[in-house]
């Protein structure tokens, strides 16, 4: 399975979700690919575990419909987001791709997603790995 962890800006959130999946799906069948919006976000999830990472408009645009999971912020599918690193093409591939998305409500784009609980991100990640090892184990039993 191949997990794409896309953060930008300092790279902080991607940095702690890639940490903590790698903790929690260690595997060999377990690829976590850093695509960061610029090169340190990419490196700081690089050297946090995962295992392949890229940077840019086109690593993003290239890798969206070749991965099974895309993990990150609701930034992700927001076109200027994150202080305007984010691009519209780059929202459109991640938006477009068959990949399951996982992604965390984070009001940092103006846009607020009704009925979600307001949690502190510490607990919000660990909810979206929980979900990510969830499905892992539906798809290695079968059923996903």
């Amino acid at each position: 399975m191949r997990i794409a962890v896309i953060d930008g800006q300092g790279g902080g959130i991607g940095r702690v979700i890639v940490e903590k999946l790698r903790k929690v799906l260690p595997g060999d069948d377990v690829e976590i690919i850093a695509l960061g919006t610029n090169a340190m976000a990419a490196a700081l999830m690089l050297k946090a575990g995962a295992n392949d990472a890229a940077s840019g408009e086109n690593a993003v645009i290239y890798n969206a419909d070749k991965v099974d999971i895309i993990v990150g912020t609701i930034a992700v599918l927001i076109p200027h987001s994150m202080l305007g690193e984010f691009t519209p093409a780059m929202a459109e591939a991640v938006a477009k791709s068959p990949a399951r998305k996982i992604l965390l409500h984070l009001n940092r784009s103006n846009v607020e997603i009704v009925g979600v609980v307001a949690e502190p991100l510490p607990h919000l990640i660990d909810f979206l790995v929980e979900r990510v090892k969830t499905i892992m184990a539906a798809r290695c039993a079968g059923k996903g």
